[in-house]
């Protein structure tokens, strides 16, 4: 093997390592949610939450963190040690225990009496950045602030609650940021930036999406038919659905040849004016090959409904070779949506890394919609750079990458990685009512 093919070994290896010391948020919270019911039928809880950097809806965790709220804890820790879940047992406290998973994952859980929920559920969600912000802010208005309240700072160097002082505030989140006047921040955006300098914008919800613009079917890799897939779609309660099989280079996913395609087409159709009640979109997701021009010439892609143009392969690019090959997509007048920008697959591969102000401000001239794809695999775009883009003026796509029913249930991951970049409903493309999005779709090709 040659020195290039070395280096490359050598650094995949070294991103395995690093990736392997975390879970994905879409193994770890289904984990979390399941663990919180267990210990919410337990007697004696009257609050129970998961905190840290899952509540944060980061895109990988180092463990479990979760918060009960209860004046019996002793009982809770002891019935918590031995869930069936536990392999081994790594502390086991009056107020705190921590266990090994079956499956790996550490799980730590700490009991608070409920009159200080609040100011515990907000230390521990955390961030340490986030937490410092709230400590300055309450020093300057001469106050002190830790995991058991908010207090009145009297001067005295030993903790405040140790002393017997009542908290300014602590049963509550909203009354602490109340205190320290400032409007209460949504977990995600907690991350020691500028959340606290001005009141949040309302982040985009699950609820608040409107259409599913990108999905396989049988024709490709997916397990469902165009029918199976528009009806679940229908079911939630979508006004749209866009079918977009691969394209001709991804053999590997039954790619479809421009042949198949035109047949495709005519079989999306044919389901279109089949089900009523839904917009069926015959699209694609075509490959962004490595010189930046598209897997299917113009004139074909002209027959299309929707273009969602993605790079699949040659993730190893130079910036400079990167950054020219999705620009040159942008500019392509039948693409509307830029599919997972980066190619990134977390604790897999690090993906492409263009200029991407120079990507951002090509995709918000041509209003080219960038993707976060919800698939926990990818959540790519990542949250920092869906900050960075609508900063630039970009425009905003959520899609599951559906290749089944059940992946429609991925949503919810994308969402929160849009929430943890400042997206509201304005600038996600499946959240605008159709009239608009109509518009927007049919303004290119």
């Amino acid at each position: 093997m040659g020195a290039t093919t070395l280096q490359n070994i050598a650094d995949n290896i070294a991103f395995i390592e690093t990736a392997s010391l975390r879970t994905r948020l879409g193994d770890a919270l289904p984990v979390a949610e399941a663990l919180v019911e267990r210990v919410r039928a337990l007697p004696g809880v009257q609050q129970v939450a998961y905190a840290g950097s899952l509540r944060r809806g980061r895109d990988t965790v180092g463990d479990i963190d979760l918060l009960v709220a209860t004046t019996h804890a002793t009982p809770i820790m002891d019935a918590f040690t031995t869930f069936p879940e536990v392999a081994r047992v790594l502390a086991h406290g009056d107020t705190k225990s921590s266990v090994r998973l079956k499956h790996g994952m550490q799980v730590d859980l700490r009991a608070v009496p409920p009159a200080v929920w609040g100011a515990a559920l907000l230390y521990f969600t955390g961030s340490k950045e986030h937490n410092v912000l709230l400590r300055e802010r309450a020093q300057k208005r001469h106050m002190r602030l830790n995991e058991y309240g908010l207090f009145p700072d009297d001067g005295h160097t030993e903790p405040p609650q140790t002393r017997g002082v009542k908290p300014v505030a602590a049963d509550t989140e909203e009354a602490i940021y109340k205190a320290l006047h400032i409007a209460w921040v949504p977990p995600e955006l907690r991350e020691g930036r500028t959340e606290c300098d001005a009141a949040p914008p309302e982040l985009l919800q699950v609820g608040d999406i409107r259409r599913e613009l990108h999905c396989h079917t049988t024709a490709s890799d997916g397990s469902c038919s165009i029918e199976q897939m528009v009806l679940e779609a229908k079911r939630r309660g979508f006004d749209c659905i866009a079918i977009t099989d691969h394209s001709r280079s991804s053999a590997q996913a039954n790619g479809l040849s421009v042949e198949r395609l035109r047949e495709h087409i005519a079989a999306v159709h044919a389901v279109r004016d089949r089900v009523q009640g839904i917009h069926v979109l015959a699209g694609s997701e075509v490959d962004i090959l490595a010189d930046g021009h598209l897997d299917y010439p113009d004139e074909v892609l002209a027959e299309l409904d929707w273009v969602v143009a993605s790079p699949h392969t040659a993730l190893k690019q130079s910036s400079e070779a990167a950054t020219q090959r999705l620009l040159a997509a942008i500019a392509n007048p039948h693409v509307r949506v830029m599919g997972h920008p980066s190619g990134r697959i977390i604790g897999g591969r690090p993906g492409l890394e263009p200029d991407w102000q120079a990507v951002f401000a090509a995709a918000a001239k041509a209003r080219v919609a960038l993707e976060i794809n919800a698939n926990p695999m990818r959540l790519d775009l990542r949250d920092q750079l869906v900050h960075a883009a609508l900063a630039a003026g970009c425009l905003i796509s959520i899609n599951t990458d559906a290749h089944g029913l059940d992946n429609f249930d991925l949503l919810r991951f994308g969402v929160t990685t849009g929430r943890r970049g400042g997206l509201t409903a304005e600038h996600c493309v499946n959240a605008w009512p159709w009239k608009r999005f109509e518009a927007w779709r049919a303004s290119r090709g």
